[in-house]
């Protein structure tokens, strides 16, 4: 069906009946609101690339860490790596960011608590931290 505006009447009812377009106003509140969605998406982007970037930094000193406290869980338990006290060793280099690994060796009795620790720094200082314990 068309509706077909009647034929006398006012200008002002002709004309509501006549416009059938979008006015500036309008346009400009959908842009606003298209904007205000944009930004909250790029912000939510953000954030993203940065867990992104501490989830694989986390992932590297892991395994760094990892396979060094195996190492040093495998060698022999009078083995002069495994002395009582704190050693740090060489810095290790990976996906750009230096991980500066170091462990301590406490003996209680014929047990070695090995702890074992790495550190970096990516804007924020970060390290994680792994123990194990050695018997004779």
């Amino acid at each position: 069906m068309f509706y077909i505006p009647p034929q006398g009447g006012s200008a002002l009812n002709r004309r509501l009946t006549a416009d059938r377009g979008y006015t500036f106003l309008e346009l400009l509140i959908g842009v606003l609101i298209l904007a205000i969605g944009l930004l909250a998406i790029g912000g939510l982007q953000i954030a993203s690339v940065r867990g992104n970037a501490f989830s694989h930094h986390m992932t590297q000193a892991t395994y760094i860490a990892q396979d060094r406290l195996e190492f040093l869980k495998n060698l022999p338990f009078s083995d002069p790596q495994l002395l009582g006290k704190q050693y740090k060793e060489q810095k290790v280099t990976a996906a750009g960011v230096d991980f500066v690994p170091e462990y301590t060796v406490t003996q209680e009795g014929n047990l070695k608590r090995i702890q074992y620790t790495v550190s970096w720094n990516d804007g924020k200082n970060h390290s994680l931290t792994f123990s194990t314990i050695r018997s004779q």
